[in-house]
């Protein structure tokens, strides 16, 4: 996977956390998250019926129900806890953390699941990357007061629906045209939130400039990028090593904080940094590589013994 392209998926996926601290200043979850895709959606749908008709007349109805439930898990699911536990009073930090779960939790799950083995030298880089994500978190979780204790839950279920997601999408054996997909990913966020804002009566947006300048900064860099690039890499690379890549986010939304709130970004949190991007040189090396790759050549195996 190119160098490149993981790097603007960890920065676009890290600025999402940034967006919904942005966002949630001026109103809350739901408002915000109806403001950030039903425009998007209707944009989408416009665009993609002209220029992706093929794409769509391909789609079986039952991709489609695969696509919209995806879209459900990966989107509405994951986001609505992520920023209902930061409008609770959960701080990013804490929230990229308990995030920062998600690599142990699907590698785990990776070989049962979706027949990918996870060797020990992945293993290891995964359980060395939960330890620089704890480096760079625990002094934040330690120092946030007058939050209560089930708050915490909720980014973990948010964590949860995004694993479920993914693995949903990679036990698919349809492949359906990216702008597609996210279209229909977009449209079932679109109708989920605007009904939960309409039904909470918290559908009007603030007229501050920067609530639509979160809007806009979620649309563009957590929409299209963070989303875009994640099944990007998700389907050149598999399920351990995208993962991986998730350890970063919890430091890299630390710089960010630094950087456009003044959170303090301590030794600790440089340190942290560091062995985060060692545990993704771990998981990533050579080896680890050659691995995957014979691997997916099994189970390409498996299923063509499987569909004779």
């Amino acid at each position: 996977m190119n160098v490149l392209l993981s790097a603007a998926f960890v920065v676009c996926w890290s600025s999402g956390f940034v967006g919904a601290k942005l966002g949630t200043q001026d109103a809350g979850a739901t408002t915000l998250l109806m403001w950030r895709f039903l425009p998007l959606a209707a944009v989408l749908v416009v665009f993609t019926v002209h220029r992706a008709r093929a794409s769509w007349r391909a789609l079986a109805p039952r991709d489609l129900a695969r696509q919209t439930l995806i879209g459900l898990l990966s989107q509405s699911g994951y986001l609505l806890t992520v920023y209902y536990a930061i409008q609770l009073g959960v701080s990013s930090g804490t929230t990229a953390l308990i995030d920062g779960t998600q690599p142990l939790v699907a590698g785990a799950l990776a070989g049962p699941l979706l027949r990918e083995h996870v060797s020990p030298r992945q293993w290891l880089g995964l359980c060395l990357g939960l330890g620089g994500v704890a480096l760079v978190t625990t002094a934040d979780a330690a120092a946030t007061t007058g939050v209560a204790w089930w708050t915490y839950l909720v980014p973990f279920a948010g964590m949860l629906s995004l694993v479920a997601a993914t693995f949903l999408d990679r036990r698919s054996r349809t492949e359906v045209a990216p702008a597609v997909s996210m279209t229909v990913h977009c449209a079932t966020s679109a109708v989920v939130f605007t009904t939960a804002a309409l039904a909470t009566g918290t559908a009007t947006p603030p007229t501050t400039g920067s609530f639509w300048l979160a809007t806009l900064w979620l649309v563009t860099l957590s929409t299209f990028g963070g989303y875009g690039l994640y099944w990007l890499v998700l389907q050149r690379s598999g399920v351990t090593e995208v993962n991986t890549l998730m350890f970063l986010m919890a430091p890299v939304t630390a710089v960010w904080g630094a950087l456009m709130f003044g959170e303090p970004f301590t030794t600790q949190t440089g340190v942290g940094l560091a062995v985060a991007l060692g545990a993704v040189a771990v998981v990533r090396g050579p080896n680890s590589r050659r691995t995957e790759a014979q691997s997916e050549a099994q189970s390409e195996a498996e299923a063509e013994v499987a569909g004779q």
